[in-house]
């Protein structure tokens, strides 16, 4: 490859890295105006006292304002909003009179924020799920005569919250959430009552378990979704669905979701990259529904301050669907549900899923091949934790041992592969003297190949063998909470990319970690030997393949580069010593041609000296 070859691939490389930054300087996004957020009253009643009465708001909109399309779907409330709260150990859930359901979850075990940066962190805001959402969980969508605006009563009695109100076509709706003695869960009743002396019909509605919404404002659709369990599979919806695209070709875009009727889904959730809300009703729904929504957007001061806030935040708003129904005169219909929010963690969705006999911990997606590898890694790498360990220094420890592991495997594969190109003169001869004969060349070559006990496959097997190890780390680092905010060296958080410095003008992230793991993948392809019958300029594109994936795990998680990194180090370091030992061994080889009085033993290197014959 000449130098003018280099120069263009090198240009292309810094061109994929600039690509997104120089798009957004070129054409940045349109801001939206700023919106008007909602000014909440907060009554928190003791235990036994009357209802919370309203106050009235200031003269301001009671949400911020929506698009047309997710205005289509979410009901107008007049009047001011009140909230009551129920304090757990582990979470706050906040109850709206706006919708009668849960408007926020804050999980005052995890904080909103994590960083470097501890000026804009408070030690008050928590992370939050359900944030921002155009209408609260458990809320009741659907035709006309269930969108009352009217807001809903509520009242406080011990752990339990109330919500009462009465629907314009004569039905009651009573909602109720209590504490569960079992952390980050809720019980929840949603009922309907016919009070009257006449039947009433109950139109077709929607229940909303939540709304999916993003961790922080630079977080992107591809962490967030929605996933439903009919008792024998578990199915994900993320972005990829409702963007439509083929190939990355622009197509139509969805805006619902509708799963398949008739199934008996025991439970559904939604979630980002850390946290969930999982709704396991008592009696399986026959249908779960996602709509995409719009959330409200960030001010212009934001986005000038940081751009890589996102502009315009969705989320995906998901309910179990009812058919219609007639309440009979003192007849009701009453949903429960037994309600999980909060973070993503294995090990306790685990314990709940067997409680529950639901496996809720299929939210993780530890399913099939890779999902083994993946919890086996992040219990090893809690298992590590415990032993003091930071999660950074249990990544290494655990490639430490993953390589050892592999150590005979990966020593063989780069003497065996030395040794098929030290006998590529000879497979040529034979390539040519057979070429009439393809066959009985395929034949020749084999037994040749098995005669000095080499295989074409000895240096595929051991990557073959570590790509499910890799995927596996892939997908626990991409879910794994433990790593949110775990620092190590100047990473801040290894479930982030260790930026350290934005260039100015462009906006370009500094990442260190990810320009050493393509320092040591280069190190690493110029000490690999060559496979054989490659040409020369094939050669120098897979020397210098590892630039491109760089490029592609540049702004991926620390915690992933690091593992990589590490692998690569262990890599070269081995080849060192494969390379010392293969010295030392044709050194001795060398002797011995020399040396009547010697023997060698080609595959170890040992020599030994022999008796000397007597005349």
């Amino acid at each position: 490859m000449d130098r003018k070859s280099v120069v263009i691939l090198i240009i292309s490389f810094v061109l994929l890295l600039l690509w997104f930054p120089l798009v957004n300087k070129l054409y940045p996004p349109v801001p939206q105006p700023p919106r008007a957020g909602t000014n909440a009253v907060t009554n928190a009643a003791a235990p036994g006292t009357a209802p919370a009465t309203p106050t009235p708001a200031p003269a301001t909109p009671s949400r911020p304002e929506l698009s047309p399309l997710t205005s289509a779907i979410v009901p107008s409330v007049n009047g001011p909003e009140t909230t009551l709260t129920l304090e757990s150990k582990v979470a706050r859930f906040v109850v709206t009179s706006h919708g009668g359901g849960l408007k926020r979850v804050e999980l005052t075990g995890f904080p909103e924020a994590v960083g470097c940066s501890k000026k804009n962190q408070n030690a008050t805001n928590f992370a939050a799920l359900n944030g921002d959402a155009p209408v609260p969980a458990f809320a009741l969508l659907g035709a006309p005569a269930l969108q009352d605006a009217a807001p809903f009563k509520l009242s406080k009695t011990g752990d339990t919250i109330r919500a009462e109100k009465q629907l314009t076509n004569g039905l009651v709706l009573v909602k109720q959430f209590q504490l569960n003695a079992t952390n980050y869960l809720l019980n929840t009743t949603v009922r309907l009552e016919n009070r009257g002396a006449t039947p009433l019909a109950l139109p077709a509605h929607e229940l909303v378990i939540g709304t999916a919404t993003p961790i922080g404002p630079h977080d992107d659709a591809t962490k967030m979704g929605l996933m439903w369990f009919d008792g024998a599979k578990a199915e994900a919806t993320r972005e990829t669905y409702f963007a439509n695209q083929t190939l990355g070709c622009s197509g139509t875009p969805r805006r619902e979701y509708s799963s398949p009727s008739g199934t008996n889904y025991t439970w559904a959730a939604v979630f980002n990259q850390f946290y969930t809300i999982i709704a396991m009703p008592k009696v399986p729904a026959s249908q779960v529904i996602a709509h995409r929504v719009d959330l409200p957007a960030p001010s212009r001061e934001a986005l000038a301050q940081d751009t890589k806030t996102v502009a315009h935040p969705f989320g995906y708003l998901t309910a179990f669907a009812y058919a219609a129904s007639v309440l009979a005169p003192g007849a009701q219909l009453e949903h429960q549900f037994t309600v999980f929010t909060g973070p993503k963690e294995y090990h306790n969705l685990a314990r709940l899923g067997s409680d529950f006999g639901n496996s809720i911990d299929r939210i993780m997606e530890f399913d099939g091949f890779f999902g083994f590898f993946a919890k086996a890694l992040l219990l090893c790498m809690n298992a590590l934790h415990t032993f003091g360990l930071s999660y950074g220094l249990a990544i290494i420890a655990i490639t430490v041992i993953i390589k050892l592991t592999f150590w005979p495997l990966t020593n063989h594969s780069t003497r065996s592969m030395k040794r098929m190109s030290a006998l590529q003169p000879q497979m040529k001869a034979l390539q040519e003297k057979y070429k009439d004969d393809p066959k009985k060349m395929n034949l020749k070559l084999m037994e040749f190949m098995k005669e000095n006990k080499v295989s074409p496959m000895a240096g595929c097997l051991p990557m073959v063998i570590q790509i499910p190890v890799f995927f596996g780390f892939y997908t626990m680092l991409q879910s794994a909470i433990e790593l949110r905010g775990a620092s190590f060296l100047w990473a801040c958080d290894l479930s982030q990319s260790d930026t350290v410095w934005m260039i100015p003008g462009i906006n370009f992230p500094v990442n260190p970690m990810p320009l050493l793991m393509g320092v040591t993948m280069l190190i690493q392809a110029g000490l690999t030997p060559p496979a054989p019958g490659m040409d020369p300029t094939q050669q120098k594109i897979m020397k210098y393949m590892p630039l491109m994936f760089m490029v592609f795990l540049y702004n991926f998680s620390a915690g992933l580069t690091l593992y990589w990194t590490v692998q690569n180090l262990l890599t070269i370091l081995q080849m060192k010593i494969t390379k010392a030992n293969d010295g030392k061994t044709a050194a001795a080889v060398a002797g011995a041609a020399v040396n009547p009085n010697v023997s060698t033993d080609p595959k170890s290197g040992k020599v030994t000296l022999l008796k000397k014959k007597k005349d």
